[in-house]
């Protein structure tokens, strides 16, 4: 996982990234800004609809996934779908790539963050991956406090 330091030293277990869309052209240039990023080892799986998806989660376990919203609506809304409700992906961060600032943001709890797509370089993707990292150990942490509480209301309660 990410580990801030502040040597340039690379960390050897890799980041692993679902990259989801429908233009490969695009895709390959998102795979290529990560593979920019000198001080993390980044494997990436990519996913062009619901069906590949799920056969790339079959032998891959995604820490953070990117969305290409040129996917459409309902497929983007579906595919999210899929990730919110698979074992695997359900406490995954999703971050949605734009194409622009015009398109509506989606209500989907799932969705941590949204980012332009002509304002991607490698040095935003690895502060992005940094904060939804950061992001998501935060909502963990308070969640086990949530949850210790919750069990000694309920023994002091009952």
């Amino acid at each position: 996982m990410l580990k801030t330091t502040t040597s340039t030293k690379i960390d050897i277990s890799p980041i692993h990234i679902l990259l989801i869309g429908n233009n490969p052209i695009e895709l390959n240039g998102v795979v290529e800004k990560l593979n920019q990023i000198r001080t993390q080892r980044i494997r990436t799986e990519i996913a062009f609809d619901l069906k590949s998806i799920l056969q790339r989660l079959i032998g891959f376990q995604p820490h953070f996934i990117l969305l290409d919203d040129n996917i459409g609506r309902t497929e983007m809304l579906l595919a999210i779908q899929t990730l919110e409700s698979n074992e695997k992906t359900k406490t995954v961060p999703i971050t949605v790539l734009k194409s622009s600032n015009d398109n509506e943001a989606l209500g989907a709890s799932a969705i941590s963050d949204y980012v332009l797509k002509q304002n991607l370089s490698a040095g935003g993707l690895y502060a992005m991956l940094q904060n939804s990292l950061t992001g998501k150990q935060t909502r963990s942490t308070l969640v086990n406090a949530s949850q210790k509480r919750k069990e000694q209301l309920s023994k002091l309660v009952g």
